[in-house]
């Protein structure tokens, strides 16, 4: 009876470790298909990387700097242009 006692108990664990096998290539397909649906998903969106956005960021912050500039310099020649039509020399002439 032992014998037969040892080899039921040896099916059940192969059945067992058949079982776990399949769990865990089945975890890994499901893992390995919503990877791929969140990344086509993500591709979708099209959402940029932190990298892009850092660099626009940048770009954009020194084109607000550029227009502020070109605006004193844009007063600055407004107010030369209005005291020459007013007969007035330029500070800059003297």
């Amino acid at each position: 009876m032992t014998s037969t006692g040892t080899k039921i108990f040896d099916e059940v664990a192969k059945l067992l470790s058949g079982a776990a096998g399949m769990a865990q290539g089945l975890r890994d397909e499901i893992d390995s298909l919503i990877k791929s649906q969140l990344d086509r998903l993500i591709s979708d969106m099209e959402l940029v990387k932190r990298e892009e956005l850092e660099v626009v960021k940048d770009m954009a912050s020194k084109a607000r700097q550029e227009v502020e500039e070109l605006k004193e310099k844009v007063a600055a020649l407004e107010a030369e242009v209005a005291s020459l039509k007013n007969g007035k020399t330029s500070t800059k002439d003297m």
